[in-house]
């Protein structure tokens, strides 16, 4: 793909947008970046992009501006239905995204891992046992590294260990994964996608590029991941907790298992008990991994050893401190219900949670049974409170809080010994919040300060 001397507009101006915009102009692309938001607000931003060379449109998007290029990036954050796209894609101007951009240059073999939820777990643990093995391993995408930052450091025999969302997977074209994991599928995103079919349809996306020489590994034990592989050209694997997959990964007699194929005898890997993760969705997500690594031909004995030393990744079900009794867990990361359900299932009982936040049009009355079941007391906080209330009132004690700050400390005023407060909002965090990273520290700060050690690092 040539860019030097074409007229490039990146729209969008969050961490990926920078990182485009500041790749398109090391390759000689006349680049302009548009943002919503002001120039004070993007004062961070703005000299190193007129440092660079790179226009800037601020607090707001003119459509001439659209219009006069020859390409157009989009962040993974800006919607394709934004007017001034609508309007250049009819007159058929190219748009891609940084995932598409990034994936034109990027050289090597290309891991690549998508679901509503676990991608960072399962991306992080991939990435690890591939390093461990002594592959040159690149690991980002929708956490920590944009894509197009690694396209300087891949080569051949490189793996780009990528987390990949239903935004970055919209704007794609060609990008082309070598192995394909989808973890799972249930509703999110919906205020975005619309209908939880066109949800689906982006996550697809994933594998509409592979050919037969390629793998594509789905959970077994989800329904709509499983539709998936009637589309699939690919060669398609499977990981489950519950069946005995024709190949793929598998449970047996307490033995994380693989088997290559039908006729292949089963290799054990690793005793479920070495999985120090909580929860079994996290099973499902070591399955997952476990099953790219012996695609890649990783020695069992190396992703047995990259497992049992795995740490919980920061806002995924993380421990955060025993008080006087009581487990704190941040979850902060549960941005849909499911992961919300996921992460009280972890649990038997006693949880005081918090829930709330950014609404996505959710469905909160799926957690009528466990709510039931497992949980105490629901403290909401946010924009959705209202919502939740009106859904889950009925079957379970809901206590309207406001702030996080304010639900940590009601939380732990009423807890008792045994009692579990975990912070599983089922909402995204931009009501109150930068993302959900900042919501988690500030969930950690309040803990702390009520252990008296001070403030969270970093908080």
């Amino acid at each position: 793909m040539e860019l030097k001397g074409k007229k490039v507009l990146v729209v969008g101006l969050g961490k990926s947008g920078l990182a485009a915009a500041l790749f398109l102009r090391r390759r000689g692309a006349q680049v302009t970046v548009s943002d919503l938001r002001s120039a004070a607000a993007l004062s961070k931003e703005i000299p190193s992009l007129l440092e660079a060379g790179i226009a800037v449109e601020a607090g707001g998007h003119g459509l001439l501006t659209f219009r006069r290029q020859d390409l157009i990036v989009v962040s993974p954050g800006v919607p394709l239905l934004t007017p001034e796209l609508v309007q250049v894609r009819h007159l058929g101007l190219p748009v891609i995204g940084e995932l598409e951009l990034a994936a034109r240059f990027l050289k090597g073999d290309v891991l690549a891992i998508t679901g509503s939820n676990g991608k960072t777990t399962t991306t992080t643990l991939c990435g690890e046992i591939f390093s461990a093995s002594g592959l040159k391993t690149l690991i980002g995408g929708n956490i920590g590294v944009p894509v197009i930052e690694m396209v300087d450091q891949s080569a051949a025999g490189t793996w780009s260990v990528l987390e990949v969302s239903s935004f970055q997977l919209e704007t794609t074209e060609s990008f082309h994964p070598r192995v394909a994991i989808i973890l799972n599928i249930t509703p999110d995103h919906l205020d975005r996608h619309g209908t939880f079919e066109n949800y689906v349809a982006m996550k697809e996306k994933i594998f509409a590029n592979q050919t037969g020489e390629d793998y594509l590994i789905l959970n077994g034990d989800d329904p709509v991941a499983q539709r998936a592989a009637s589309r699939a050209k690919s060669q398609v694997f499977w990981f489950s907790r519950s069946k005995i997959v024709r190949r793929g990964t598998l449970l047996m007699n307490g033995m994380v298992m693989f088997r290559a194929s039908e006729q292949a005898s089963l290799m054990p890997v690793l005793p479920l008990a070495d999985i120090p993760l909580k929860g079994q969705h996290n099973v499902e997500n070591v399955l997952a991994a476990v099953c790219a690594a012996c695609l890649a031909e990783i020695p069992a004995e190396v992703i047995a050893r990259t497992v049992a030393s795995f740490h919980a990744v920061e806002h995924r079900l993380e421990f955060v401190a025993a008080i006087r009794g009581v487990d704190y867990y941040n979850d902060s990361k549960a941005t849909n219900v499911d992961a919300t359900a996921k992460a009280i299932a972890s649990f038997p009982g006693n949880i005081r949670l918090i829930l709330g936040g950014k609404d996505k049009n959710s469905d909160y009355t799926q957690l009528h049974a466990l709510l039931k079941e497992r949980v105490k007391v629901v403290y909401t906080i946010g924009s959705a409170a209202e919502k939740i209330e009106g859904q889950i009132g009925r079957v379970t004690k809901v206590v309207s809080v406001g702030t996080l700050a304010a639900a940590v400390d009601r939380a732990a005023t009423e807890a008792v010994a045994g009692d579990v407060v975990l912070l599983a909002p089922a909402c995204s965090s931009f009501d109150q919040f930068e993302n959900y990273e900042h919501r988690g520290r500030v969930f950690k700060q309040a803990v702390m300060a009520r252990q008296g050690a001070g403030v969270w690092q970093n908080a």
